[in-house]
């Protein structure tokens, strides 16, 4: 109580200075029971009529801007259209995401039906998706285990050759990784979102990666079909161009949920790493009004750590939980109308976060100096 009295009265470069001496990998001094006890009950309740009006609000918006593109389908609204078309699919994506965490609803069946329907409509296999999203819930911020992001190894990332490092490391690269990704996974790892037989799933998981296949294989049939009626080029201008912004949104967004904060941020081993250290390294980020669409996303603390608690409660709830969270919480910068500051963090992660050490429960990202040097040229 003194300290923090002290600090008020030295003023706010005093406070910076506390935050900048905050170690973010020591044990935290509570449980993550006293998280949950913080948050209002009524935060855990989900109310399927509630979940299913938002994906009635974007799939109408989703279909009134097809209906735009057909009618006008001018170059002046092309430019338009992109960008709006793929911020909704990446809101439909968002949705589909609560369906996989079971947090649209406590009927398994409408969760599977409506993520089967959002997902497919966008060429994410949903079972396949929603089961290694699980894993990186259950190991966020595990070096080994971790499955969104996780970072590269020395070793791994010495092994691998110059261009692939420079498609990761350089912009705009990184942010088209994801459909790469659901095929192959990140490097060092093996697997595929579609393959029930992939080490991604257990024989317990074949039937229902074999059921979001085969809803993915429909979708790009009649993608494909659509195609050969309307012209290839006209498709692309429909659904190609907006699933591309869809892509960018995603990476960004994910990218960002566990990368690029001021102060950098531990990864765990061995003994070091509980369920609630992982949690806390990940970040809130704030986008102005497009927190709305994409269905406060954003606020990312509190639903990694109780990904059940729906989406339209995570802002009270994770209000509730700072008073417990103290340091360990970190306030996401304001953003203007378009949260374009996001950007510097992203360019600033990507230019330095490069690898951590083979070796130690505690490390933290390293940068290669050498990297963008001679990026094109095969390595020796």
């Amino acid at each position: 109580m003194v300290q923090a009295l002290a600090l008020q009265q030295v003023g706010n470069g005093a406070v910076l200075e506390d935050q900048t001496r905050f170690d973010p990998s020591a044990p935290p001094p509570f449980k993550i029971a006293d998280i949950r006890a913080a948050i209002p009950k009524h935060c855990w309740e989900k109310n399927p009529w509630r979940s299913l009006s938002y994906v009635v609000r974007d799939v109408f918006i989703v279909f009134t801007l097809l209906y735009a593109a057909i009618r006008f389908n001018s170059w002046f609204f092309w430019p338009l259209y992109w960008p709006v078309q793929g911020t909704m699919f990446w809101a439909l994506f968002v949705l589909g995401h609560d369906c996989g965490h079971g947090s649209f609803s406590n009927s398994p069946k409408l969760n599977s039906l409506v993520g089967h329907i959002l997902h497919s409509s966008i060429l994410v296999p949903y079972h396949g998706w929603r089961i290694s999203h699980k894993t990186h819930h259950q190991n966020h911020g595990h070096v080994e285990k971790d499955e969104s992001w996780v970072p590269l190894t020395e070793k791994v990332y010495k092994s691998l050759d110059n261009m692939t490092r420079m498609l990761r490391f350089t912009i705009p690269f990184p942010i088209f990784a994801y459909p790469f990704y659901l095929w192959g996974r990140s490097p060092g790892k093996e697997g595929s979102h579609f393959s029930p037989y992939s080490n991604l799933f257990s024989p317990s998981d074949r039937k229902d990666v074999v059921t979001s296949t085969l809803c993915w294989s429909i979708m790009l049939c009649v993608l494909i079909y659509l195609s050969l009626v309307t012209g290839p080029f006209f498709m692309f201008k429909l659904y190609g161009a907006p699933y591309l912004i869809f892509v960018m949104w995603l990476d960004f967004v994910t990218y960002l949920h566990h990368h690029g904060y001021n102060q950098k941020l531990p990864w765990y081993r061995g003994k070091e790493w509980s369920y609630l250290r992982g949690g806390l390294t990940t970040v809130d980020r704030d986008y102005g009004w497009i927190n709305n669409i994409h269905h406060d996303i954003g606020t990312h603390v509190i639903h990694h750590l109780f990904p059940q608690i729906p989406h339209y409660h995570l802002v009270e709830a994770t209000n509730a939980a700072k008073a417990v969270l103290g340091k360990y919480y970190r306030e996401p910068k304001k953003s203007g109308p378009v949260p374009v500051h996001l950007v510097k963090y992203l360019l600033s992660s990507i230019s330095h976060d490069h690898f951590v050490s083979d070796s130690g429960d505690i490390v933290y990202y390293q940068t290669d100096p050498k990297l963008g040097k001679d990026s094109w040229t095969k390595s020796k």
